[in-house]
């Protein structure tokens, strides 16, 4: 099996290593991710210089671009053969809800998905990051499950794992997005030199987190598993704007 590893919090990141960790005895494992923190970045492409491959003492390679620019340019690019997978992460905090619009770690499985390669975004649910090891044997379960079972169509997974250890797990769920409410206001501060700076503010809280949702079950200890799909257009409204325009 060929595995390829991304992720949004750079190569050095402690989640990458720890999903390398997990997931190195099922097949080949290669690791292209961003030489620095890329976290947000969404689904951006960098077009306007060459990006260039390195790669660590480590084995892994890293690019000077985004999540997305790293399985874009290893599957079309650098790879001799198609990965079988494609999982990014684990990230270091939650991608529920509206965080996948912005999420690079789901950016990346997303270009996944987008080439036609079953794709996995693995997230841990805190910043505290005291279970890696528990996300990562999480990881493995699910791509075990792919060579056992492979989907018979691509897909995006989007898997939210709670900060505990493994044993206080409750199992799996399968969810759909929640949402958020509004972000907090950016924060204001003046520099050295007097120059006014924003901070982007943090996330809202969650607004929809009943039954079914992502962030629902991670609340109760379950694993969210997530399917996400790309398509945008607004099918319900198709209709009305058909009769605006004549």
């Amino acid at each position: 099996m060929r595995i390829l590893l991304s992720n949004d919090d750079g190569y050095f990141a402690p989640g990458l290593i720890a999903l390398a960790e997990a997931l190195s005895d099922l097949g080949d494992v290669v690791v292209v991710a961003p030489e620095q923190n890329r976290s947000g970045a969404s689904n951006s492409l960098t077009l306007d210089r060459p990006l260039s491959l390195k790669k660590a003492p480590g084995g892994f390679y890293f690019v000077n671009g985004t999540p997305t620019d790293c399985v874009h340019l290893a599957v079309t690019g650098m790879l001799e053969m198609m990965p079988d997978i494609i999982v990014s992460g684990i990230n270091l905090g939650a991608n529920m809800g509206d965080d996948t619009i912005y999420s690079g770690t789901v950016a990346a499985a997303t270009e996944g998905y987008l080439l036609g390669i079953p794709s996995i975004a693995i997230s841990l649910t805190s910043f505290e990051g005291k279970n890696f090891a528990a996300a990562g044997r999480v990881a493995r379960e699910l791509v075990e499950r792919h060579l056992r079972q492979p989907l018979r169509e691509p897909v995006l997974l989007n898997v939210n794992i709670p900060d505990i250890p493994y044993s206080e797990l409750n199992g799996f769920e399968v969810t759909r997005l929640g949402r958020r409410h509004k972000a907090e206001p950016v924060v204001k501060t003046i520099s050295p030199r007097n120059e006014t700076l924003y901070w982007i503010g943090a996330a809202g809280a969650a607004a929809d987190a009943g039954p079914g949702t992502d962030f629902n079950a991670v609340e109760r200890g379950f694993v969210s598993i997530t399917p996400l799909q790309i398509d945008l257009t607004h099918s319900v409204q198709v209709p009305s704007i058909i009769q605006w325009m004549k």
